[in-house]
């Protein structure tokens, strides 16, 4: 990397940071206003998506236009349709349990809390994660297999989390399955298939953005999503909130808790 480039990236990095954080500011603004701090959520999509929107017009005039053009609709598509989905899900629905409980053990202001805890630390792991997106566009390398590879990644990952997403939302619609588990479609090879899907779109990200040999330099990024959707903020909490429902741990015993697998015919004790 020559010190041009070096010195546009390092711009862009900057311009994205400011991106991600004035967006959560004002979903803070918008948060308190309304009285429903779970509104990050929806806006945790969109975040990707306006930072991959800013690195795109800070790197004109570098990289490869075609992965360069790639990175940015990938991000943006999954970004909107998550956001899509989670501002549908929650539309009419009061503050999130998880945000509620945390807030009834804040230290002094829950509104400083809530601004340090969830919304900054929101902008900084957007801005983070999204580091190979930023990045990736001043890669100079022709497209190539490892492009194509991830871009099957990230279309596998879309799709196992769209249906997932899709098969969930109409099974809670049926009242006859009140106080049951969803064990079909793709929920009976998985626990979360939403949370692989979103595994496989980063991992394809991180592919589709290694167009020279530094870019291996951002591998933490498909790594730490990975790590908060399996051990931090994503599996354990979901599977904590269900564990005392009848039938779930039948549902564990048989199911895999990650990576889709045929399911296993007797308990594993």
């Amino acid at each position: 990397m020559t010190g041009g480039i070096a010195a546009h990236l390092v711009l862009t990095l900057l311009v994205c940071a400011v991106a991600a954080l004035a967006l959560l500011l004002a979903t803070f603004a918008v948060a308190l206003r309304v009285g429903r701090y779970s509104v990050v959520d929806t806006v945790w999509g969109l975040g990707f998506a306006v930072v991959a929107a800013a690195a795109f017009l800070t790197s004109l005039g570098h990289g490869d236009d075609t992965r360069r053009l790639l990175l940015l609709a990938a991000t943006v598509i999954w970004g909107v349709r998550l956001a899509v989905h989670i501002g549908l899900r929650s539309r009419g629905a009061g503050e999130d349990p998880r945000y509620a409980d945390m807030l009834e053990k804040a230290p002094g202001s829950p509104r400083t809390y809530a601004l340090r805890k969830v919304f900054l630390t929101q902008a900084g792991l957007v801005w983070l994660i999204s580091i190979p997106v930023q990045a990736g566009m001043f890669a100079r390398g022709r497209p190539g297999a490892v492009l194509v590879v991830g871009a099957v990644l990230w279309l596998i990952g879309l799709v196992f989390e769209s249906v997932g997403d899709w098969q969930l939302s109409q099974f809670k619609k049926d009242r006859r399955n009140r106080g049951t588990i969803m064990d079909r479609g793709l929920w009976r090879y998985t626990r979360h298939p939403n949370y692989f899907g979103d595994a496989c779109v980063w991992w394809g990200l991180f592919l589709m953005s290694c167009g020279s040999w530094w870019m291996l330099a951002t591998i933490f990024s498909p790594l730490l999503m990975t790590f908060l959707l399996t051990a931090g903020s994503g599996k354990p909490i979901t599977e904590g909130r269900m564990a005392g429902r009848p039938g779930y741990a039948e549902y564990i015993a048989r199911t895999s808790g990650f990576f889709p697998l045929p399911p296993r015919r007797r308990p594993v004790s």
